[in-house]
């Protein structure tokens, strides 16, 4: 049998719709899902764990699309990140790390300020605060004087507004080991943005860079001007904190590190502090030839040095299906692209040979509450379309909505993503069925059951 007549298979991920028993807060449940309902009744199935040691995270640690997606196309545990400079904390083997001691080194011959950029929060989805905090104890035994944390506020992986808490454990930090203070408190909304909104970037930039924007005497003082304003932890706006008047703003020189581990949400603005050939908007104070170094690989293209590099995965699902001489196709909205690509790919940037990608662009709504259907339709007709190509042997298709509408926190909207996923499955299955083909449906993880 020649591979362009083999039957299809595919695998249908149904990100962030977990399967949890309590009704309170279960949007799963609220829905009317009679695709889904009809499945589990006819069809043979089982339960997946998402979390903890199952999937290469500590224990107790909660899953998130990144690393689903990468024990899914691994086909075994793969140890993440996280676990991997725990470790390193743990075993005092991060302050030995060559690149971190030659970065260090170049800022104390400089006497230049060394600034941590990244997402504050024990979240551990794409970043750790107590890896801050060992980063901070280690470069202050190193004689770094001037240390300037850059704080992106969370609320997403973690309750809306608990920021106050972390806030004041870096400030403790600080006084333990006598130096340091935050420089600008800014929501990931701003800082964080992977979709290619330039505006939230910029005004992330000008803070951080030249301390443009609010201002405020400290960090919680712009966390509390925040919640007045009606802004959760995520949408805090950017913020500079002023020391006696004065903004701690980026010179020529400077060091940065940036200590998220998770790189789809650190490229924007990596982009934007040291790429020389950066054009999504204008520069304030450009050249800043930073010393810019990344705690993992945020992406192949990027010169800086690496705290933490990471091979990809070898004998993944889709290497093993382009091996086989089969066609393959991953499909996507904008937001969750990377997971059926590079993620599922086990870190690889490159699709491999026979692999297809189609990605259809996420809505551009400020808060996907605003408009739970997502792309959804749209991905549903092009898959569609894309399945009736009978060369296709494996197709790989994510849909985004009950983890980005259950991010929002609003109910109602969750459950209306949660039955726009299920009329859409419906549309799908039929789509294999007519090439006579199997799939399976799955979870990365949870959300939108637990809200």
């Amino acid at each position: 049998m020649s591979p362009s007549s083999l039957p299809l298979a595919g695998l249908i991920v149904l990100d962030g719709w977990g399967l949890n028993p309590r009704a309170e807060g279960n949007a799963v449940l609220m829905a009317r899902t009679p695709v889904m309902d009809a499945l589990t009744r006819e069809c043979p199935h089982a339960t997946l764990v998402t979390w903890g040691e199952s999937v290469g995270l500590p224990p107790g640690q909660m899953g998130n699309s990144e690393v689903g997606h990468m024990n899914l196309g691994a086909g075994r545990i793969v140890y993440q990140d996280l676990t991997r400079i725990d470790r390193a904390v743990e075993d005092g083997s991060l302050a030995g790390n060559p690149v971190l001691r030659d970065a260090l080194e170049r800022t104390r011959k400089r006497n230049g300020t060394l600034h941590f950029l990244g997402l504050h929060s024990p979240g551990g989805v794409h970043s750790h605060i107590r890896h801050l905090h060992a980063l901070l104890r280690i470069a202050a035994s190193e004689g770094i004087e001037r240390i300037r944390v850059h704080a992106i506020t969370d609320g997403r992986d973690v309750p809306p507004r608990s920021a106050r808490a972390d806030l004041e454990a870096t400030e403790a930090v600080f006084r333990e080991i006598g130096r340091g203070r935050f420089a600008t408190v800014t929501g990931r909304y701003y800082a964080m943005d992977r979709d290619k909104r330039w505006d939230r970037t910029e005004r992330a930039y000008r803070a951080t860079v030249a301390g443009e924007g609010l201002k405020a005497g400290s960090a919680v003082e712009a966390l509390e001007r925040a919640y007045a304003r009606g802004e959760n932890d995520e949408f805090v706006m950017p913020t500079a904190v002023e020391e006696r008047g004065e903004a701690a703003t980026m010179v020529r020189g400077d060091t940065v590190l940036a200590f998220n581990f998770r790189p789809d949400r650190m490229r924007q603005i990596t982009r934007a502090l040291a790429d020389p050939a950066f054009e999504a908007f204008e520069r304030p104070r450009w050249p800043l030839d930073l010393d810019y170094v990344c705690m993992t690989s945020y992406d192949d293209t990027f010169p800086h040095p690496v705290l933490f590099t990471d091979e990809p995965l070898r004998g993944t699902l889709g290497e093993a299906v382009s091996r086989a001489g089969l066609k393959q196709v991953r499909m996507a909205e904008t937001e969750k692209y990377a997971h059926v690509t590079y993620f599922f790919n086990g870190s690889e940037e490159s699709p491999f040979p026979g692999e297809d990608r189609v990605l259809v662009p996420s809505p551009k709504v400020a808060t996907y509450d605003l408009k739970p259907e997502m792309s959804a339709l749209e991905l549903t007709e092009e898959a569609v379309r894309r399945l009736s190509d009978e060369t296709y042997g494996f197709f790989v298709l994510n849909y985004a909505n009950a983890d980005m509408v259950g991010h929002t926190g609003v109910i109602e909207a969750a459950v209306k993503a949660v039955e726009t996923v299920d009329e859409c499955l419906g549309r799908l299955i039929e789509a294999v069925r007519r090439r006579s083909g199997t799939v399976l449906v799955t979870a990365d993880h949870g959300n939108a059951d637990q809200m």
